[in-house]
């Protein structure tokens, strides 16, 4: 949850909101307030009050106009498969409104939160609890090299002797995105994190984190962070160490 309504922000750079690319799917609930698409340029627009996104492989920028309450519900991909039977392949870089994107039933959960705020993880989770525990393959940890272990292996095992092509296939329809892209995700999320630590320790040694983190040189690692977040690795390490107000995902991230 994030309000800016009790405390507006008057300085306009302190109303964007910097988001890094994701593997996962997320509903946000626009309780109060709006949001607008600044970059990628091609993306829609239109003011949505409650909106799913699927997994997305490129940073993101949006723009409060003025103050907002905002709900964000994060979901594995694999999760949503679950549930709905989303081929999430189909959802990578996209965004529409939930009741297009998941159904009426889901239109129902948005209702309800947008009209019962100081209710709504409640709400959430007499939502997904029913639901979840009829479609669970399995739990999984919470950082996205968990998960993407775990995936990898369930797909395996259920999938045993029916063919590699058959197991990335699977794997794209759960995940949205095939395992070699995952598996960028996953060290790039190490990388980063041992990064922001030796940053804010005062010894990192640029180098010395990309060979640890198995790429092929600084200059690989620089790409795949830009790719990610839009900033190099000495830039992002910077940022998650600051308090600057647009980046506050980094924070809960972090």
């Amino acid at each position: 949850m994030r309000s800016t309504m009790d405390a507006p922000l008057t300085d306009p750079l302190d109303r964007y909101n910097h988001f890094p690319a994701t593997p996962h799917c997320s509903i946000s609930f626009y309780i109060d307030g709006e949001a607008e698409v600044v970059d990628p340029p091609d993306a829609p627009q239109g003011n949505i009050r409650v909106v799913f996104c699927g997994p997305q492989n490129r940073p993101m920028t949006t723009y409060n106009p003025g103050p907002v309450r905002i709900l964000m519900l994060m979901l594995y991909p694999q999760v949503l498969h679950a549930l709905c039977g989303v081929d999430v392949s189909g959802w990578v870089n996209r965004w529409a409104p939930i009741d297009v994107a998941l159904g009426p039933e889901w239109q129902t959960l948005a209702d309800a939160v947008v009209a019962n705020p100081d209710e709504a993880i409640a709400i959430i989770e007499a939502f997904l609890e029913p639901r979840w525990q009829a479609a669970r393959p399995g739990g999984a940890g919470a950082m996205a090299s968990d998960w993407v272990r775990h995936l990898g292996a369930q797909v395996a095992d259920t999938a045993l002797g029916r063919g590699v092509r058959n197991i990335e296939r699977r794997i794209k329809a759960r995940a949205g995105q095939p395992m070699r892209k995952l598996l960028l995700f996953q060290r790039a999320e190490l990388s980063f994190f041992e990064a922001r630590d030796e940053y804010l320790a005062g010894k990192a040694v640029w180098s010395d984190i990309a060979a640890r983190g198995g790429y092929s040189d600084q200059a690989h690692f620089c790409r795949v962070a830009r790719e990610i977040t839009g900033h190099s690795p000495a830039e992002l390490a910077r940022r998650l160490g600051s308090d600057e107000e647009s980046y506050w995902i980094y924070r809960v991230w972090t």
